[in-house]
């Protein structure tokens, strides 16, 4: 079986990773790597390689770069070498009919939810903004569909009190691959009946903008509590503080009891090493943040390097 694979995002190597370590075994042959273009990163804008690509280059594997393999000179390259499958994790652009019928049997897409919940680009962000006590991974035949197309397997994930976007989609990407190849063979060899997704539970897992991580301290703890997670580490939720931009990158809310934790919308209070503020139901404790300009700390660390006043205030 010969599998052509598309992806460019780190959690997509774990699944590259394992069907290269399958082909060791004689599976099957990952005769080549569809990804996005280098890109630039960092104050001095220089271009780094995906790290899919990289991946692919360290496994001596062709790589094809392109964000519209449609055009002639991507698609021929993935004409001619005659997949019987591919396999996509996180690509980042949708793939028309035209190249969707190149492998014999079509494309297999790993993503991360169980579907019909949360089609889109950001499906962790999402579940963890809902407030979902459960997620995972479904594989599904590719259709020009937005995640559509017809599943082969699924897996399911705890989302833990704690957890991040990155924590859950890290979980997810180690714990995926081995679905990934299992639904490649049983699609290939018919050993799995695609079965169409119900129309019941669909929702929408756009990607996440900057503006969608602001905190507003007039919603409830437990909701800024998910939007923290959910945005975190990318794109960071946000509030101000002194004017100018404040990251939140872990927090928890807490019940609001007693006069003690009657703080307004924003007002910050240190307690013995902990950081509250107020919100419009309950408190919420801030663990981790990034202030302008410096890296990630704790939020006590931070707080007793600030030297807070009693009518200090975020989002101002």
């Amino acid at each position: 079986m010969r599998i052509v694979f598309a992806g460019t995002p780190e959690p997509a190597v774990p699944s590259l990773e394992h069907l290269v370590a399958l082909a060791a075994e004689g599976a099957h042959e990952v005769v080549g790597v569809l990804t996005r273009p280098d890109a630039p990163v960092g104050r001095g804008r220089t271009l780094r390689p995906s790290p899919v690509k990289a991946a692919a280059q360290r496994h001596g594997i062709p790589v094809i770069e392109s964000d519209r393999p449609w055009e002639d000179e991507p698609a021929a390259a993935l004409r001619a070498l005659e997949p019987d499958v591919g396999a996509i994790v996180a690509y980042g652009a949708l793939l028309p009919a035209s190249v969707l019928e190149i492998p014999r049997h079509g494309w297999v897409n790993l993503h991360f939810s169980v579907l019909p919940a949360w089609r889109g680009a950001a499906p962790v962000q999402h579940a963890l903004m809902a407030g979902d006590d459960v997620t995972g991974a479904t594989t599904f035949v590719l259709t020009p569909g937005m995640d559509t197309g017809p599943v082969l397997g699924v897996m399911t994930e705890t989302i833990r009190p704690l957890d991040t976007a990155g924590d859950l989609l890290e979980r997810l990407a180690h714990a995926g691959p081995r679905l990934l190849g299992e639904s490649l063979h049983g699609l290939v060899d018919g050993g799995l009946e695609p079965r169409p997704q119900g129309e019941d539970g669909v929702s929408r897992a756009p990607k996440l903008t900057p503006a969608d991580a602001e905190l507003r301290w007039d919603q409830p703890a437990h909701v800024l509590a998910r939007r923290v997670a959910g945005c975190s580490p990318a794109p960071g939720a946000w509030t101000t503080f002194r004017g100018q931009r404040f990251k939140v990158l872990l927090a928890r809310p807490v019940e609001a009891t007693g006069e003690e934790s009657a703080l307004p919308p924003g007002r910050l209070a240190d307690r013995g090493g902990s950081l509250f503020v107020g919100t419009g139901s309950g408190e919420l404790e801030l663990l981790r943040v990034q202030p302008p300009g410096k890296p990630a700390m704790d939020a006590d660390a931070w707080a007793r390097g600030a030297r807070l006043t009693q009518e200090e205030t975020l989002g101002e």
